[in-house]
């Protein structure tokens, strides 16, 4: 079969023949018809991600949707090594799989399905999001960060207010349910932008902040940690879930900034949520998409253009490989 072939870690796959995947006792042997390409996939593929498997060769991809042998169209997640969803032909446990609803086209199930298992576990299973409160979405531009904001609203958030590098994406976010615009500009040593920042962080959380979904981490996560101590009031709870870390993994935590608020700090993804309500919370997504009227840009590529695709830059839009 053809696949997308990592055969060294750190470089991109190949698109060449693999042997096609037997399913064993267990398992779903899945004709793949679309997998979208995200960092949690270009992670794993790198051997960065602490869930990856470090054998190679191996097929790159980690969810995707496809056809079972019997008939069913599914969404499936983590296909055993060293298959991948990025093949024509891949094999997951049975209990990996989820339907598709008929409503859903198989481009727009793959493109929603990670971005949409991360906040949606990141807002419900972890922060517990409570219709009326207020949320914060840092790192708001990018996919996982638009659709964050969408389904923030859906679940009955009274306010959303969205942060970004990029001032004039940020504008496009409004749209999508954002209440409050806060762009940022923390590198390159800009003092007074970073107060700026600052100050606008400490406004809002005064006026209240219950949730922040963070996809940045790195200097916005810091500022955003040291405007709760700064801002919020006695004992007030925040709920801060770190999901993604594009700005660097890692920051500078005071330890006064735990010690003079109430931040609860945690994590969302996978071993922090169990796989059976990451999956759920792909069916949920799934499920209010279309009453929802759930926004993702997509950009669909066959899967032969894979290794010129994968070091890409594509911008707001989600890249989806098909088969066919």
């Amino acid at each position: 079969m053809k696949a997308a072939v990592v055969y060294e870690a750190g470089k991109a796959p190949v698109f060449a023949e693999f042997e096609t995947p037997v399913a064993q006792a267990g398992e779903a042997l899945i004709a793949v018809k679309a997998s979208a390409l995200t960092q949690f996939t270009k992670s794993r593929a790198s051997g960065a991600h602490y869930s990856a498997d470090a054998a190679l060769p191996a097929v790159a991809g980690s969810d995707g949707v496809g056809v079972t042998e019997e008939g069913r169209r599914v969404y499936f997640i983590l296909p055993q090594a060293p298959f991948g969803a990025l093949a024509e032909v891949t094999r997951v446990r049975a209990g990996f799989c989820i339907p598709v609803p008929d409503g859903l086209d198989d481009v727009t199930a793959a493109a929603l399905a990670n971005p949409g298992m991360s906040a949606w576990a990141a807002l419900v299973y972890r922060a517990q999001i409570k219709p009326g409160d207020t949320v914060l979405i840092n790192g708001a531009t990018g996919t996982a960060g638009r659709l964050a904001v969408q389904l923030a609203r859906h679940l009955g958030a009274g306010k959303v207010i969205a942060t970004a590098r990029d001032a004039t994406a940020l504008e496009s976010v409004k749209a999508l349910g954002a209440d409050v615009l806060l762009p940022f500009q923390l590198d390159g040593g800009d003092e007074a932008g970073a107060a700026r920042f600052g100050d606008a962080l400490e406004a809002q959380f005064k006026e209240g902040i219950d949730v922040v979904v963070d996809y940045l981490w790195g200097k916005s996560a810091e500022a955003i940690i040291v405007a709760i101590a700064k801002a919020v009031d006695d004992a007030r709870p925040v709920r801060f879930v770190q999901v993604g870390s594009s700005s660097g993994g890692e920051i500078t935590l005071p330890g006064a900034a735990l010690r003079s608020s109430a931040i609860v700090l945690m994590g969302s993804g996978i071993k922090s949520v169990p796989l059976a309500d990451l999956l759920a919370a792909v069916g949920h997504v799934f499920a209010v998409a279309v009453s929802a009227n759930l926004q993702i840009a997509t950009r669909v590529l066959p899967l032969a253009d894979v290794q010129t695709a994968w070091g890409g830059d594509a911008g707001k839009q989600r890249v989806v490989f098909v088969t066919a």
